[in-house]
């Protein structure tokens, strides 16, 4: 730091921040920490009895906070992404449109394991809207080595730490399986259900088909709507373990690869997902029917970005994967699927 006179401080960074006292009206900083002093600075400065400064003596090798945080949202940033202005040191970024938010993890903690760098943001693989924080950061001090933010640039290489996929209108077909449901020995309770989460997703649903319990109907039911132009097919029903369950099967013979058959999430084990080609087939267990949030919740988005899930992916969803059904529910802000 330097003193110098406040009509000389023009374009220096305040080492500390400026207090206004106005009795009964105010009393807070009018310039903060780490603010680039103007011209039309030094006459509030002077009001405020500061006729002297103590400001940043730029020096060689050093990076004030506000340009450390410039090299902070270079390596977070991706497409979609709109950032502030720095403010006190800290830039923010926002999501410009609606999309599920990819973080590359072990970047975002190698960065922040350096010491003096935050990164702060949202869970990851879950949606966000348009408007909505994805992350916040900064560098702690007000002067940092820029040495040390030039092995954030060598740690994160070319892609960004933050990505978001925008959400695509998907065509759906749903497959209702069950003789009882066939049969009409009951209503069908279960396609609403999936219809209005799958419209809640952006996708357009193309109908339903039912089908008894014969494996081989529910995989021709499975194909004819992947030729219509289905681009996620939805199975409800026929979930579980009992003999008489066939729907497993019938989306094994229906697909190309099994991703998984059990998920660690609670309600939702039974779950199921498979792909034929490009196109996702999921089994839904019964609870999908009548629990507020399930696994169900957890995937659907991800589908509805494009992204092809891997079997590593639920197998992390242990951790989280219990709901607590909370009298008042307040997904996604809670820790279910996190």
């Amino acid at each position: 730091m330097k003193l110098i006179r406040t009509e000389d401080a023009v374009g220096s960074v305040l080492c500390h921040d400026i207090t206004q006292i106005i009795p009964g009206v105010v009393k807070d900083a009018v310039f903060r920490k780490g603010h680039v002093v103007t011209e039309e600075d030094v006459p509030v400065l002077l009001s405020v009895g500061k006729e002297h400064l103590y400001v940043w003596e730029k020096q060689e090798g050093m990076l004030h906070e506000n340009d450390a945080a410039e090299v902070l949202r270079q390596v977070c940033q991706g497409e979609h992404m709109k950032a502030s202005e720095p403010k006190e040191g800290k830039i923010e970024l926002t999501a410009e449109c609606s999309g599920l938010l990819k973080i590359d993890r072990e970047k975002l903690n190698a960065v922040n394991a350096m010491g003096q760098m935050v990164l702060a943001s949202r869970h990851g693989d879950f949606p966000v809207k348009k408007g909505d924080k994805i992350v916040g950061m900064r560098v702690v001090p007000l002067v940092i080595e820029e040495e040390k933010m030039n092995r954030v640039r060598e740690i994160c290489g070319d892609e960004p730490i933050f990505t978001l996929l925008p959400f695509r209108k998907l065509k759906a077909g749903i497959v209702t399986t069950g003789s009882e449901v066939y049969h009409g020995r009951i209503k069908d309770q279960f396609t609403p259900v999936v219809k209005e989460k799958l419209e809640e997703a952006g996708m357009e649903v193309l109908g339903n088909t039912l089908c008894n319990d014969d494996s081989g109907m529910v995989t021709g039911a499975i194909r004819e709507w992947i030729e219509k132009g289905a681009e996620l097919v939805v199975c409800t029903g026929g979930m579980s373990v009992d003999p008489d369950d066939r729907t497993p099967l019938a989306i094994r013979n229906a697909a190309d690869e099994v991703v998984t058959y059990g998920a660690p999430v609670l309600p939702g084990a039974m779950f199921m997902l498979a792909y034929a080609g490009d196109i996702p087939v999921m089994g839904l267990p019964g609870c999908v029917m009548y629990a507020r949030r399930t696994i169900f919740d957890l995937v659907l988005p991800r589908a509805a970005a494009g992204e092809r899930l891997r079997a590593e992916d639920f197998t992390v969803l242990g951790e989280g994967g219990l709901c607590l059904n909370c009298e008042v529910c307040t997904f996604p802000n809670c820790g279910f699927g996190k």
